[in-house]
């Protein structure tokens, strides 16, 4: 990025002043939604406490509240990070208009009389004429005009990040990884729904990719006395630039069971399948979803039978990514065949199949067991192929139930450790898709002519680019901001909350790619077609935005009594 600053008005008060007035406006939306989650909160607790089938007939309300509460997240996490980056006239214009523009949203909700916000009327009052003028002045979205302008003028690819010099240099190699390996081949591997290549599978393994979540100790990069999320999501963010499919997502599986092992497994079992994952020697996917349950994991119904030495399972999953070229699938079944005992009837295996190209495979066991799965086709996210599996008296050893005995009907939370992580790293992997987006649309909207003059100097293109701009920073520091917090034993609501924030946000900049780039953007050979069919899936996986908004955030915030 040039050293330049762009020339823009102040509206006629200080920096400081600016960032108080932020602070002022955030506050403002944060007392208008706890509002609203008191008045959603006297709906559907009974005694304190969450109750379901009331929470069934408050489900728009809820969802309402969790996704303006993580606007409001965003943008509480964008203003602590610019105001580390004070000397920059170009973040904080951006920051206060990105501030200004979510706060405004809360308002506009609240007047319209959104049933969610019905108890907040009363706050419309305080604002006071300052705040109104700084919401007024940076709230409009022709604002970002001049912005926009300086960006494309100057070419500026992104703002500073904040990282430390280690965690910059660790962006950096895996920036220039996905330039020179990934980036190439990613368009192919799309449009001809191709296996990922050994090429970036061996490469991403000499790079350490596999074991960014595994300790030292076990062969992977973490630090053995403390977690390092952020580490993994830069890494994550980078690959994801490179392609989504074919990239980004190869470190997703083995994060999820690594934490899953590192949870509950035996030390002998971490020994085992640790250094295997972390090197790339045992490549994995997660097997969770069922044809019937979605993501209602307590429901699901894969059963596991003792048997002689281990295990049969029988049933079928869906949706289990990677599954055809992975030695090793983490698959949750119950082991208790009661309805009744729910998730605690669950438990967490580790199955070995050989490897498989292709789309389809069947392997048979010399027991007699099977095991066969096909994969789904897909408008996006390809390369890595999702599975319908099916499981045929297939034998599992009793050393692969991860924990062994005392493992036995824990799977449900074993789970859960493995998702919160990959919630975060999903926000990971959209802020890499919305880069590259942004990249490729401010190249374009450089070269692209129309009535004889490129259209990065048309207002709305402007404005395109400096909103996309400003949402992918948001969504970059609050991933940095709750990788923090889960390093501290803390933010699991968070990670729901940034993962909502960052895939609907990807959803909207890779749309806007596309827009930038006219009929371009919908032709094949153009990269930003990929990106707006891959960010579809975002929120889709590791928990649909619908469930992680009224099951997961809403049911916190509702317990906690406010944001």
């Amino acid at each position: 990025m040039k050293q330049e600053q762009p020339n823009l008005v102040n509206l006629a008060v200080t920096e400081a002043e600016n960032f108080d007035l932020a602070r002022q406006a955030l506050s403002q939306a944060k007392s208008i939604l706890n509002r609203a989650i008191g008045a959603t909160r006297d709906r559907v607790c009974v005694a304190g406490r969450v109750d379901d089938a009331l929470l069934q007939d408050s489900q728009q309300a809820c969802y309402d509240l969790a996704m303006s509460s993580a606007d409001v997240w965003a943008a509480q996490c964008l203003v602590d990070f610019a105001e580390t980056q004070c000397k920059s006239v170009l973040v904080c214009q951006l920051t206060w208009k990105f501030v200004a523009e979510k706060v405004r949203g809360v308002m506009a909700a609240q007047l319209a009389g959104a049933s969610t916000l019905e108890r907040s009327c009363e706050t419309v009052g305080q604002v006071t004429a300052q705040l109104q003028h700084f919401l007024d002045g940076h709230g409009g979205r022709d604002s970002y005009t001049d912005l926009g302008r300086f960006l494309s003028k100057e070419e500026v690819i992104e703002l500073p990040s904040g990282l430390t010099e280690e965690k910059a240099i660790i962006a950096e190699t895996f920036k220039r990884f996905a330039d020179d390996v990934v980036a190439p081949l990613a368009g192919l591997i799309h449009r001809e729904d191709r296996d990922i290549p050994d090429e970036i599978i061996e490469s991403a393994a000499r790079m350490g990719c596999f074991g960014t979540c595994i300790p030292e100790r076990f062969g992977g990069l973490q630090p053995d006395d403390q977690p390092d999320s952020l580490g993994m999501i830069v890494v994550t963010e980078e690959l994801s630039r490179g392609s989504l499919g074919a990239a980004g997502s190869l470190i997703t599986r083995p994060e999820i069971a690594a934490r899953a092992l590192l949870a509950g497994g035996t030390e002998s079992q971490k020994l085992s399948w640790l250094p295997r994952l972390a090197s790339g020697e045992r490549l994995c996917a997660i097997s969770i979803t069922e044809p019937n349950t979605g993501s209602d994991v307590a429901a699901v119904s894969l059963r596991a039978t003792p048997t002689e030495g281990g295990w049969l399972l029988n049933g079928a999953k869906t949706w289990c990514t990677f599954a055809g070229k992975s030695e090793v699938l983490v698959v949750l079944g119950r082991t208790n065949h009661d309805a009744s005992s729910g998730y605690r009837g669950l438990s967490l295996f580790l199955v070995e199949k050989p490897a498989y190209a292709g789309h389809q495979f069947n392997f048979a066991q010399s027991g007699g067991g099977t095991l066969s799965g096909k994969a789904i086709s897909t408008l996006g996210y390809r390369g890595m192929h999702s599975y319908d599996l099916f499981f045929d008296d297939f034998f599992v050893p009793a050393a692969n139930l991860i924990g062994e005995k005392e493992g036995e009907g824990k799977g449900f939370y074993y789970t859960m450790a493995g998702f919160s992580g990959g919630r975060i790293q999903t926000a990971a992997r959209a802020n890499g898709v919305m880069q590259a987006a942004y990249e490729q649309s401010l190249r374009y909207a450089n070269e692209r002519e129309v009535f004889g003059a490129p259209i990065a100097t048309l207002q709305i293109t402007q404005v395109k680019l400096a909103r996309m701009l400003a949402t992918i920073t948001a969504s970059r520091q609050f991933s940095y901001s709750v990788a923090r917090m889960m390093d501290q034993g803390k933010g699991q609501m968070e990670a729901s909350l940034v993962k909502l924030f960052a895939c609907r946000a990807a959803e909207w900049v890779t749309r806007e790619a596309m827009q930038i780039h006219g009929g371009m953007g919908f032709a094949e050979e153009t990269a930003v077609s990929r990106y707006f069919v891959d960010a579809r899936v975002l929120s889709i996986f590791e928990g649909t935005e619908e469930v992680l908004a009224t099951r997961v955030v809403a049911r916190e915030l509702l317990e906690r009594g406010s944001l």
